[in-house]
């Protein structure tokens, strides 16, 4: 296993138009940006299909600036000791707008009423007579007073139930892997449900917020929908699967669900009756575009500088605060005695350990251990040869 030592410039390579604010971050001379590198240190990207990209042996991290990795091979990456991270949070507000403005817009059949506005044009002096006599058939209802259920908490989530809350909804939520973080940050006013089932029976609208997985997937079905009020609106800017798409025209069809509002449309779903289908705008606002580049590269900066881990979707989250001393960093198999057997490669070389952080994560762990010894150079020949030889080691570098 090989790496780049500490003073060497480190290349980063960007896959889609990166915003020029999150590229500044790599704006000194230990970075270079070129997106012709076949052997980067970084790739920094949003849609880009990578399943088919080959990888350079330098490579260490790749970023996704937006929420959802499904257009990265993470499995691979963990195999060889790659870090992937996204940006939890960074595309929240708009998100969390743009549920708002399409909870409120479909209660009052705001997009069917303008849609049938449109088709007036022509009419003349007949419009405004026409427009009075047509109203009526959009009459929608308040969301005031309602019940809202919110499906996932993360940053998305507790967002729009805070703000649905000082819309004078009732809120309803239910996460059951809610973070410390995101507790704090919710209004003790959201009623925690304990059950899906309490939640789909007790809401007028819902909107889900949690990833796709094989549990999630479908979780909107015709087992589910008999549970909710009948004429329920639900939103979906989350993932498109997570609705089964038959049984949801079937519920629209009798108005069982009054309305679907989806940021995914595809055929299927443009055939059905009473669904806003919106070009998956969730995240397309030129803030969210900053706020993603901007954490994004400093995910990867810092990795790459210090070895320190944040928002990884395949490695444990890892911090060790970075006084300069030279630091081993090792992937490794989540197995008995690893540690102790970096750390023995560590002492045969006459070197004391100043401090170190070992996390863990499924089959896979993470080791970063500073070393207290002044060194003179940028490496310690043969060390990380030594600890890459040791069985169960992906890879290694010193800092």
């Amino acid at each position: 296993m090989s790496t780049i030592a500490v003073n060497n410039t480190k290349t980063i390579k960007t896959l889609n138009a990166i915003a020029e604010s999150g590229l500044k971050v790599f704006n000194n001379d230990r970075y270079t940006i070129d997106d012709n590198s076949e052997n980067p240190d970084a790739i920094v990207l949003r849609s880009f299909n990578m399943h088919s990209m080959e990888f350079g042996s330098s490579l260490k991290a790749i970023a996704r600036a937006g929420a959802g990795v499904n257009n990265i091979p993470v499995d691979r990456c963990t195999e060889s000791g790659i870090v992937v991270f996204n940006t939890p949070g960074a595309n929240a507000n708009a998100v969390k707008e743009l549920v708002l403005t399409s909870l409120m817009a479909s209660s009052r059949n705001l997009f069917a009423g303008v849609s049938w506005v449109k088709s007036l044009d022509g009419e003349g002096e007949q419009i405004p007579k026409l427009v009075e006599a047509g109203k009526k058939q959009f009459v929608g209802k308040e969301i005031k007073g309602k019940t809202l259920g919110v499906i996932g908490l993360g940053a998305i989530g507790a967002l729009v139930a805070n703000d649905a809350l000082d819309l004078d909804m009732d809120v309803i939520g239910f996460d059951p892997f809610i973070s410390v973080d995101t507790a704090w940050n919710l209004s003790r006013n959201v009623q925690r449900a304990m059950s899906l089932e309490q939640l789909f029976a007790n809401s007028d609208y819902i909107t889900v917020h949690v990833p796709l997985t094989d549990d999630t997937r479908g979780m909107f079905n015709k087992e589910t929908f008999s549970i909710m009020k009948d004429g329920i609106h639900i939103l979906n800017f989350s993932r498109g699967e997570l609705v089964n798409e038959e049984d949801m025209a079937v519920a629209l069809e009798s108005g069982k669900v009054g309305k679907y509002i989806t940021d995914f449309p595809n055929e299927n779903v443009l055939k059905m009756n009473n669904v806003v289908a919106i070009p998956h705008l969730g995240a397309s606002t030129r803030e969210s575009e900053e706020n993603c580049a901007i954490m994004a590269a400093r995910q990867v900066k810092e990795f790459l500088d210090t070895g320190n881990i944040k928002n990884s979707v395949n490695f444990p989250n890892a911090y060790l605060d970075y006084t300069g001393k030279r630091r081993v960093a090792a992937f490794h198999k989540n197995v008995p005695n690893m540690v102790g057997q970096i750390t023995s490669a560590i002492s045969n070389y006459e070197l004391n350990i100043a401090d170190m952080v070992n996390r863990s994560r499924g089959d896979y762990a993470y080791t970063m251990i500073d070393i207290d010894n002044k060194i003179n150079g940028d490496v310690i020949p043969g060390l990380e040869e030594k600890i890459s030889a040791i069985d169960g080691i992906v890879n290694v570098r010193v800092i």
